[in-house]
């Protein structure tokens, strides 16, 4: 049995403790179930090695990572360190150009997680956003003319390319015809009048093949409301950079907090790895006090364990999370508890241990 070469990027702040914590859980999954093993390689790139080297990864950096399997990615940014560099000098070049074009955050509330709106359940935010995650309005396109003086201009242009906008949104129905549930397609068409235009027919020609899967399209603007309103009503849902950027962490405060937020950058074809990671941020502030609360980064590992093919497993982590919730018997602060980033990590070991003893 070959292992699955997992490339560790802990980065800075609270990275480092969560991260270190779903490494323990994965490696403790593993050998309980034996069909499956782990090989770590950390890398210590991030914000510090910025401040250090004046570059956040090694200048063979993507050489290096495009020899495993998956990315594992604790977190980046730092004070000193301008968010535009820790951004595109390290994330977003492993997006693009390991080509990971989906992007998976799951807003899904557990019993046992906080919500702040009424009527909140289980049934009722249960989302799961398809972010279009290699271009859009991300691309990086644009100009800075006549910086520092009076007619200074700032262009930032958004790419939409026929290829990017179809296999996202072919990707898209695809989940949600494996799924058996519906299709929302958010955009912005009345004002984005190319972009979003382009974006609304580009769904209206895929979802002709698609005539089993029930769809439906909203204004980013009236998404954002009715998310709040009747999040009932998304099921699965596509959408570009960065409305889904921004919607997603709304929906991460539906279902519980950004402790409880995990993301994947998919890679479909395989032909790069993707890459798991908790999207709460580095949380300078409170790195190093061992409060940070790891069950994102547990729950990105749940989506990594999707992705190789052992399903199974990933229910398994997300159920122990759920129940962890559920009996509150060990959780940070920020969930109104008083144990510690290592002490949940072991309690999520204890429960799947349990699991494997029934």
């Amino acid at each position: 049995m070959n292992p699955y070469k997992i490339a560790v990027i802990s980065g800075d702040g609270i990275g480092p403790e969560v991260i270190n914590e779903g490494i323990k859980v994965m490696k403790r999954v593993a050998d309980l179930d034996g069909r499956l093993s782990f090989e770590f390689t950390h890398f210590p790139w991030g914000c510090e090695y910025y401040l250090e080297h004046g570059q956040m990864m090694a200048d063979d950096g993507m050489e290096q990572l495009s020899k495993f399997d998956a990315i594992y990615l604790g977190a980046v940014g730092f004070p000193g360190v301008p968010d535009h560099i820790s951004l595109w000098d390290l994330l977003l070049i492993i997006r693009k150009q390991f080509d990971q074009y989906v992007n998976i955050r799951p807003i899904q509330l557990l019993n046992g997680a906080p919500c702040p709106i009424e009527n909140g359940t289980k049934e009722t935010i249960d989302m799961l956003f398809i972010r279009e995650n290699s271009e859009g309005e991300y691309a990086g396109a644009g100009d800075w003319l006549f910086k520092d003086k009076p007619e200074e201009v700032v262009l930032q242009t958004g790419v939409f390319s026929r290829k990017g906008t179809e296999r996202i949104i072919r990707y898209a129905f695809e989940t949600a015809s494996a799924l058996g549930k519906t299709l929302t397609s958010i955009s912005k068409a009345n004002a984005l009048n190319y972009s979003m235009v382009f974006w609304d027919q580009v769904f209206e020609e895929v979802s002709q093949e698609y005539p089993h899967v029930e769809t439906a399209s909203y204004l980013v603007d009236a998404a954002a409301m009715l998310m709040i309103k009747d999040p009932a009503r998304f099921e699965v849902v596509v959408t570009s950079n960065l409305f889904g950027d921004i919607l997603t962490d709304l929906g991460a405060a539906l279902a519980g907090g950004m402790g409880l937020a995990a993301g994947a950058n998919i890679n479909p074809e395989k032909t790069y790895p993707s890459m798991f990671e908790p999207i709460h941020g580095s949380a300078p502030d409170i790195a190093g006090q061992h409060i940070a609360n790891p069950l994102a980064a547990i729950w990105s590992a749940s989506q990594m364990f999707d992705f190789f093919g052992f399903e199974d497993l990933g229910k398994l982590l997300l159920d122990s999370i759920e129940e962890l919730l559920v009996s509150k018997s060990a959780l940070t602060p920020d969930l109104g508890g008083s144990a510690s980033t290592i002490e949940v990590g072991d309690a999520i070991v204890e429960l799947i241990e349990s699991k494997y003893v029934l």
